[in-house]
């Protein structure tokens, strides 16, 4: 079975541990299990790693979303160019700007 070795820790894709274990395979989902509220459905539209960090610019509609992620996460999701991703927001406060009016 194929795997990659990130620090020192062995990952495997999940799906072919069904497929070994003889699961039957997950059905799709259409969001993520979490308690966080926030999350936003897009495509990664540029990936830069660069030494441990890896920066992720996702399209969401027409606005998009800049996230900082460590690049062993990035390896691990496998993260690639035009990738279906979720980003998830959790936050104990949100800020809320407004152009001013020229008043």
């Amino acid at each position: 079975m194929p795997g990659r070795r990130v620090g020192r820790k062995w990952l495997f894709d999940e799906r072919d541990l069904d497929t070994a274990l003889g699961r039957p395979p997950q059905a799709a989902f259409d969001g993520l299990d979490l308690s966080a509220r926030n999350q936003l459905r897009g495509r990664v539209i540029e990936l830069k790693i660069e030494g441990l960090m890896a920066e992720i610019r996702i399209g969401i509609g027409e606005q998009e979303l800049i996230a900082v992620i460590t690049r062993s996460s990035a390896e691990r999701l496998q993260l690639k160019v035009g990738a279906e991703v979720f980003a998830v927001i959790k936050s104990t406060e949100v800020m809320i700007g407004k152009g001013s009016s020229g008043l």
